[in-house]
């Protein structure tokens, strides 16, 4: 059961007590020791100000209580504890104490709020995003999941795998929108591929089979906001890339569904696999027919390393608003492991960004192994 002390996680140092306390213990002295005509009670609304920059609401009200008690003490060591003025000193530092203790208060539960609504999606996408395996075939196979900064929604990207008797087929995608709604869709979408990768004859037909699966969970709940023409007017759509990697011939079919292009590294050079004809979307084809998905076929030989990706990565930005220049990165890891170049990636896009990215990224490197046979 979660903590409900509002002051759980933000306990001060002893160091940081120190400000305000001392704050007050000076005030008091210089106070009291000062000519009348000087007066520096007022100074003493600055030690719950200052608390509460570190600490929870309960330690901000106990330290502006003691700047009330040492208010009323100077009060009392000048002779003046009855006087208008003095009154309406206190009075003043009671509200204002109260109103920083009331803030920080609202700051909490606020904080609170936001840290179980992010762990409930990081849950949630640590279900949906699981690790790839190893190995496939002939296949070294690594996959990564970069997190956005702390404080963005968390977005849509998925990658999945699955095995057919004579290849491995792979998707990696990037659902529209932020936060559950992007996952809940992002979820649908990797298990409608794991329960159909190995059983649609071709990746065409599994296109055609994702896009429906996408647009009939948008559209089976709205069917009043249908526009004039029919389609829905809160589209919902997944870019994807869909692959299948035969185990025997050293070649890889994709599908592209308008999605960033994968990276095909051999000897030191960096290829796009830019498709011929990009087909829409996953979810803006039709349900009445079949979208017309093309199949591109690729060499993928043995050593050849294979890169798919999110925006989320060659979107990244540094601080002066350059894109993460992925490709020419890539072409010094063309002899690194799946695994080893992954970890390459993920630090050097940390370090041009900042360590903070603007949007998740999800990354699978693919190795071929022995196995293929040369055609």
């Amino acid at each position: 059961m979660p903590s409900t002390d509002p002051d759980r996680g933000t306990r001060p140092s002893r160091a940081l007590l120190l400000l305000p306390l001392g704050l007050i213990a000076a005030v008091c002295v210089v106070d009291v020791l000062a000519p009348p005509s000087i007066h520096l009670g007022p100074l003493l609304v600055a030690a719950p100000a200052i608390t509460a920059a570190f600490a929870g609401p309960r330690m901000t009200a106990a330290i502006g209580a003691l700047a009330v008690g040492a208010q009323v003490f100077i009060g009392a060591a000048r002779g003046v504890l009855g006087t208008e003025n003095l009154e309406a000193q206190i009075t003043a530092l009671v509200l204002v104490s109260a109103l920083i203790t009331l803030f920080r208060l609202i700051r909490d539960r606020h904080e609170h709020q936001l840290t179980r609504t992010r762990s409930v999606a990081q849950a949630a996408q640590q279900v949906l995003i699981q690790p790839l395996p190893d190995h496939s075939g002939p296949l070294g196979i690594a996959s990564l999941y970069i997190a956005a900064e702390q404080g963005t929604e968390i977005g849509g990207d998925l990658f999945s795998a699955a095995r057919t008797h004579h290849s491995t087929r792979l998707l990696i995608g990037d659902v529209r929108g932020k936060g559950l709604a992007a996952i809940n869709h992002a979820a649908l979408l990797a298990g409608a591929f794991r329960a159909a990768a190995h059983r649609r004859a071709t990746l065409p037909n599994l296109a055609v089979h994702l896009d429906g699966a996408v647009r009939w969970d948008t559209a089976q709940w709205r069917t009043d906001t249908a526009d004039s023409d029919g389609g829905s007017v809160d589209e919902t759509f997944a870019t994807a890339t869909l692959l299948d990697i035969p185990d025997r011939d050293p070649v890889l079919h994709t599908v592209n569904c308008g999605h960033p292009p994968p990276l095909l590294l051999r000897d030191g050079r960096v290829t796009p696999l830019d498709p011929r004809e990009p087909a829409l979307p996953l979810g803006l084809g039709t349900l009445a027919g079949p979208a017309d998905y093309s199949t591109d076929t690729f060499a993928f030989e043995e050593g050849d390393l294979l890169l798919l990706y999110t925006d989320g990565v060659i979107e990244a930005r540094d601080a002066e608003g350059t894109f993460y220049p992925l490709a020419e990165r890539a072409a010094s890891w063309t002899r690194q492991s799946p695994q080893e170049l992954l970890r390459r990636l993920h630090d050097d896009l940390l370090v041009h960004t900042g360590g903070h990215l603007g949007d998740d990224a999800a990354v699978i490197a693919v190795r071929r192994g022995p196995g293929a046979t040369p055609g």
